[in-house]
């Protein structure tokens, strides 16, 4: 028994396994690399085989390693929906919880509620990653992922937390200048600012209106990853931009951006996203319950 791999040795195998370095596996346990590295020798021994090829850059998985991964998260799923069953942390959320959302959704709207969720459940930590792309959750180790759109992965449960939409929208300035369009297709004349997110085709804006969905291929002399930037550079007078409706609402009662075309919009739920075997979790749940409830009552002020 001495011998047998504890679960927390599987867990930091893991951690490594994803960061493949020992270094960054270290700064998100909270650990030292000698620490790392001591468990894993110790995992190694426990188990018989070398898990890992050592280089002084970075680690690699062994095809034993491989196979022991597969097993080791299957075991530490099983533990944690064993855990949410017949423990008391199947009704009080606690533990870690990673949650995952872009740039301007997470500053804006998620990373507000989250302060205060987490003075609701003390018990509970909270790491937030803002990222420009999508999320493998199950290889990156995320429990909870807020989106635009549903996740159409077969290993993933999403529940709608907000019905949402993005609309065009431009500065006064810049239609004084270039007059408003006369219909989707006149955006093709028309500066538009690109934004390459997550679940977007580049330049591709696909529309609602009254003929059902259109299509239409826009371009423009700016362009970027960062809806901010994005924002920012429309309320300047540099073109037209397809925006989540709570990301503009407060430009467009300032004034600062009016919508444009209003008769398109395009679909935008906000989603929240998670791993099948973590739909009956407790920290998951309270979350996007939570996300849910106080979204509506922000939805609900944010009308323009």
């Amino acid at each position: 028994m001495n011998n047998s791999p504890l679960l927390e040795d599987l867990r930091l195998f893991c951690v490594v396994a994803r960061h493949s370095n020992f270094a960054e596996s270290a700064r998100e346990v909270g650990a030292s690399p000698a620490f790392i590295s001591k468990r894993i020798a110790l995992l190694e021994q426990a188990l018989g085989v070398r898990l890992f090829h050592r280089t002084t850059r970075s680690v690699v998985m062994t095809e034993d390693g491989g196979n022991v991964h597969e097993w080791a998260r299957k075991i530490l799923d099983d533990v944690e929906q064993m855990m949410e069953t017949v423990s008391s942390a199947k009704r009080v959320p606690r533990g870690l919880l990673k949650i995952s959302t872009s740039f301007g959704l997470g500053r804006k709207v998620v990373s507000p509620l989250l302060s205060r969720f987490a003075t609701e459940h003390p018990e509970l930590k909270i790491q937030l990653e803002l990222v420009d792309r999508q999320i493998d959750l199950v290889n990156e180790g995320i429990d909870l992922d807020i989106r635009v759109g549903a996740g159409h992965e077969p290993h993933l449960f999403s529940r709608r937390i907000l019905p949402s939409q993005r609309v065009l929208c431009a500065s006064p300035a810049y239609l004084k200048k270039h007059g408003a369009p006369a219909d989707l297709a006149a955006l093709r004349q028309h500066q538009c600012l690109v934004i390459r997110e997550r679940n977007q085709s580049f330049g591709i804006w696909r529309m609602m209106g009254p003929k059902g969905q259109e299509t239409v291929k826009v371009s423009g002399a700016l362009a970027s990853n960062h809806g901010e930037v994005i924002h920012q550079w429309a309320v300047d007078g540099h073109g037209i931009i397809l925006r989540s409706i709570w990301d503009v609402t407060d430009s467009l009662k300032r004034g600062r951006l009016v919508r444009v075309l209003p008769q398109y919009a395009q679909e935008a739920d906000l989603c929240a996203v998670y791993p099948v075997q973590l739909k009956n979790s407790a920290k998951v749940r309270e979350c996007v319950r939570f996300l849910q409830k106080h979204l509506d009552v922000t939805a609900s002020s944010a009308t323009v």
